[in-house]
């Protein structure tokens, strides 16, 4: 009886589907908290140029959007097992943001009280752009 019980449990453990990694949004230039359960040792990063990770302590990591995209991100522990794998979509400010498009060129302004250009918007010799303000 107990190994009939036993062969049910391995089979029924074997033929759960994994489940679906998480997927975590945060908007460019902005970043969002991660708790992990047991103390990391190691990030890794798919695509550091979307997403990066601070690492606070052993149990926090902060994900932070670097460029629009898709990456994902895979936490282990010193023994090299995963703890935490997930996707990270990097997506647009739902807020506080407004681009300008003249032609091929576009400038991405930071907006409160008024206006001004973002650090992502290149001027004439490619660095960012000074910074100059409007009103909305």
């Amino acid at each position: 009886m107990r190994r009939l019980l036993l062969a049910c449990l391995v089979a029924a453990a074997v033929s759960t589907p994994a489940m679906a990694a998480p997927q975590t949004s945060v908007a460019i230039d902005h970043t969002t908290r991660i708790n992990l359960r047991s103390a990391a040792a190691s990030v890794v990063v798919g695509n550091p140029a979307v997403a990066d990770v601070t690492v606070v302590d052993p149990h926090t990591l902060f994900l932070q959007g670097k460029g629009y995209g898709v990456t994902e991100v895979v936490v282990l522990d010193p023994l090299g097992r995963t703890i935490w794998q997930g996707e990270v979509v990097v997506t647009a400010p739902t807020q506080g943001a407004v681009s300008i498009y003249r032609g091929s060129q576009v400038t991405e302004m930071a907006c409160a009280q008024s206006c001004a250009a973002s650090v992502r918007s290149p001027g004439q010799d490619g660095r960012a752009a000074a910074p100059a303000t409007t009103t909305p």
